[in-house]
């Protein structure tokens, strides 16, 4: 795969996916210029002695303390060391990267006042594969990801910790054995690199990735489990979602059309049984309500990518070179938290949805017999698919307690000089938790669903037809996990399903095949 260019206004949520899954990555040229008009006005502030917050004082409360020409490079140095307080577990490699390619991104703009060799040091590490240890734990979310983007910038001074080959050393020698050097931090460069939104957006727009394909995936699985129930596809009939023209109702209405197309499996028009419930019936309604706050996320992630979000910002007049320092806020995270939020709440009824339609698949009462109480043809003696629904129930009650809106709480720092703070880091790593519990839960549902639908074929006789996605994503099943005639540990069988939905396979195979592949949210 050929470098990925960055300017600094171009970086989309599936770059950030192919950096963090190891695409190398290079600086536009075309930005050098306005980076070294922004670092020699940082040069000539110091020069001339002016009183610039994190330039020539101190930070947060210190705002008002005044440090010498002499002590600023050692001001960005401090800096950097006092405030690597992470905690907790080490972030995920593909994290990290993403991080590392964000911050680069911002810097790249020219606002920033950092040299070049900052930037290029940050992509010589991502293409080396200096993967600095950052504790997950520590972000505020305002003034940007202090915590742990101090530990990112330990690495680039020689300094903490990074991995180099899979092994875990100092920063210094990660950076040598890769035959890079670290850097001594100029004026300003510090804070460049700690104040900002980088753990927030990079790992959002991870998540976001995650969140479209779990998204997707979820709707091929309500239309397999309808199968499975005998339930019908009237509902998704397009006259009915054109007259409450949600769009992304009517995508992922239209999206089940054509999985469910050519299926002799559905029922057709039963004065006796006219509709479905909910979880069946309403699947465009909730789902394509999810799909709204995924779109919303994907909206914000895609803005923050490419802003300045570092404090103070240089301006420098392209036509007269003059220069204006302005404090302001733009590492505040409050953006990212509230879209995080938000997506976790609608994750966590997708979760909920999918649990409903595994209770159904699994209880005979509910589903009107047609299939066989837990799924097993020797109930009493066997439990059948008794307990994956208890998982499934599991994750999505603990998903509720994830779904608390992490941006609703906000603490005090710097002695109430920063009185208000997003809790942004919070919420994007509660959404990587829902995401990995309803990845399971469909999982759990796809693997239920799929055993519906050979004992459908068992009792329908002959050689009924599943619709055009729902064979598809059968089959992958299939492929992994055989129908089960008796008891056997099933948690094996859950992860290797788990894997296709958290991978994005099922949903690149139904898209890649359907004539008109369901829309993406972004």
């Amino acid at each position: 795969m050929t470098p990925l260019t960055i300017s600094g206004d171009q970086l989309q949520v599936d770059d950030v996916v192919a950096v963090a899954n190891g695409r190398s990555v290079r600086l536009d040229p075309a930005v050098l210029p306005k980076i070294q008009r922004s670092r020699q006005a940082v040069e000539d502030l110091v020069a001339r002695g002016e009183v610039v917050y994190g330039i020539t004082t101190g930070f947060g409360r210190f705002k008002d303390k005044i440090i010498s020409p002499a002590e600023v490079q050692q001001l960005q140095i401090n800096l950097v060391r006092s405030h690597a307080v992470g905690v907790g577990p080490a972030l995920p490699e593909r994290v990290v990267r993403a991080m590392l390619l964000v911050r680069a991104n911002t810097l790249a703009l020219g606002y920033s006042g950092v040299r070049p060799d900052v930037i290029h040091l940050l992509l010589d590490m991502l293409n080396a594969g200096v993967h600095p240890r950052i504790p997950a734990q520590g972000s505020l979310g305002a003034s940007g990801d202090l915590a742990p983007l101090a530990h990112l910038a330990l690495v680039l001074i020689g300094e903490g910790e990074a991995w180099h080959q899979g092994e875990l050393m100092d920063g210094r020698s990660a950076l040598l054995r890769a035959g890079l050097h670290p850097l001594e931090l100029q004026a300003k460069e510090g804070l460049a690199l700690l104040n900002g939104t980088a753990f927030m957006v990079g790992m959002g727009a991870l998540q976001v990735r995650r969140a479209i394909n779990l998204a997707l995936t979820a709707d091929i699985t309500a239309a397999l489990s309808l199968e499975a129930l005998h339930g019908t596809d009237r509902a998704f009939d397009a006259r009915v979602h054109l007259v409450r023209p949600h769009p992304r109702q009517i995508d992922c209405a239209a999206f089940l059309r054509q999985n469910l197309a050519g299926s002799d499996f559905l029922r057709g028009r039963d004065s006796l049984n006219v509709q479905d419930p909910y979880t069946l019936r309403c699947v465009p309604q909730v789902h394509g309500a999810v799909r709204d706050a995924i779109a919303y996320a994907q909206w914000v992630i895609g803005i923050e990518l490419n802003a300045v979000n570092d404090n103070p910002i240089i301006f420098v007049d392209e036509a007269t070179g003059q220069t204006d320092v302005i404090s302001a806020g733009n590492f505040h995270g409050e953006p990212i938290a509230i879209a995080m939020d938000y997506m976790a709440l609608a994750l966590t009824e997708l979760g909920n949805m999918s649990e409903r339609r595994v209770a159904r698949l699994v209880d005979a009462d509910s589903n009107g017999g047609v299939l066989p109480m837990f799924l097993t043809q020797h109930g009493g003696l066997e439990s059948g698919f008794m307990m994956a629904q208890y998982t499934a129930a599991a994750l999505a009650s603990e998903n509720k307690v994830l779904a608390h809106p992490a941006s609703a709480d906000t603490i005090p720092s710097s002695a109430n000089v920063e009185d208000h703070v997003s809790m942004g880091a919070t919420a994007v790593r509660q959404v990587a938790q829902i995401l990995d519990h309803v990845e399971t839960i469909v999982a759990i549902e796809l693997l239920a669903a799929a055993q519906g639908v050979d004992f459908r074929r068992q009792t329908t006789g002959g050689e009924p037809r599943q619709g055009a996605g729902t064979r598809l994503a059968y089959d992958l099943i299939r492929q992994k996990v055989p129908f089960l005639d008796a008891d056997t540990v099933l948690a094996p069988h859950i992860e290797a399903v788990r894997r296709l939905v958290a991978t994005g396979t099922i949903k690149e195979v139904v898209e890649a095949r359907l004539t008109q592949p369901g829309k993406e949210t972004g």
